[in-house]
């Protein structure tokens, strides 16, 4: 909204994250528009975004999935020449960076989440950066009830809503600032030792690095598994499996967004600009995004942040489990 997004305009989005990355699109009575996934970094595929612009198209939203940069070269250009808004859903990126540049700092605004399971959190909160003069003025009013710079308490300008956190919150965060970067190291350096080790074992494939990515801060650590490898054992009983070894694991989201019941029956209330555009049969998005439906069906795995603060011998005991896992998969076939 502060970057000017209206009624029917088009908002291109990722099918593969959280609610929030398209339902904020709605809320501005605007259409979200699924876009197929990277089949490397799980990100936006830059080849599918170029190919769903439209003359209705305003603005991109990236998603740096599990803190894994998005071809951000790719989509700053194709912004650029297409005269639309990049922003940046960095709610898994806490001090990521991509080609030395921090994640978040790259598109025309950068968005983090400091909800309980983030790499830096207050329980609930966000922020917004931008350097766009325009778009912090507006979203700093519509933030604090529609209220603008060197106003009056009680004078509304613009339909504002109260989304600020606590200064409580806000002094939480401060502190943590103080460990962002170690700890942000040291997930990166966990994450390449452990991308080794699981490459050795059948069927489990971790997300390639070299992608852009000078420091990842592993959110999500997520890879790939392959249940051919496996004599076809189901992702979904390799996962309790592995969480049954001591190594809490996900299938990560196990439908993509399109599939929502808010989607799917574009159930957005009084949000008309969004209900009149949106494309909302299910198969008809999925014809577009293969790799989404593969990932959400049958190939994603992950762990989580909190595992990549462990020590080197920490990452041995991961690899470990799933050895064990996969030694064992014909008799967790049978039972």
């Amino acid at each position: 909204m502060g970057a000017g997004i209206r009624a029917g305009d088009e908002v291109i989005v990722p099918p593969y994250t959280f609610l929030a990355t398209a339902t904020t699109v709605v809320e501005a009575n605007a259409v979200p528009v699924f876009v197929d996934i990277d089949p490397d970094s799980y990100c936006l595929d830059p080849v599918r975004v170029e190919e769903a612009i439209t003359p209705r198209t305003r603005a991109i939203v990236v998603v740096h999935l599990g803190g894994q940069a998005a071809d951000m070269d790719a989509l700053t250009d194709i912004a650029r020449r297409h005269n639309l808004t990049l922003i940046e859903d960095a709610a898994h990126a806490h001090g990521g960076e991509y080609k030395g540049r921090k994640l978040g700092s790259i598109g025309d605004v950068g968005s983090f989440s400091f909800q309980a399971s983030k790499n830096m959190t207050a329980g609930e909160g966000g922020i917004l950066i931008t350097n766009n003069e325009e778009h912090e003025r507006m979203a700093r009013s519509l933030h604090n009830c529609g209220r603008v710079a060197n106003g009056t308490w009680y004078a509304h300008e613009y339909l504002g809503g109260n989304n600020r956190m606590t200064e409580i919150q806000a002094a939480i965060l401060r502190c943590q600032l103080a460990r962002l970067e170690e700890q942000t190291a040291r997930r990166d350096a966990n994450g390449r030792y452990l991308n080794e080790q699981l490459a050795k074992i059948p069927g489990i494939r971790p997300l390639p690095r070299g992608l852009g990515e000078t420091l990842h801060p592993y959110h999500l650590y997520v890879f790939r598994y392959d249940a051919a490898a496996w004599d076809g054992l189901p992702r979904g009983t390799f996962v309790k499996a592995l969480t049954a070894e001591g190594v809490a694991s996900s299938e990560g989201y196990p439908i993509a967004l399109y599939r929502q019941p808010v989607f799917a029956r574009k159930q957005f209330g009084p949000y008309s600009g969004a209900a009149d555009g949106y494309l909302a049969d299910p198969e008809a998005n999925a014809a577009r995004c293969p790799v989404a439906e593969r990932v959400c069906s049958a190939e994603g795995c992950w762990l989580f942040q909190n595992q990549m603060l462990g020590t080197r011998e920490d990452m041995d005991d991961i690899a470990r489990a799933v050895a064990r896992v996969y030694e064992k998969r014909r008799d967790l076939l049978e039972a």
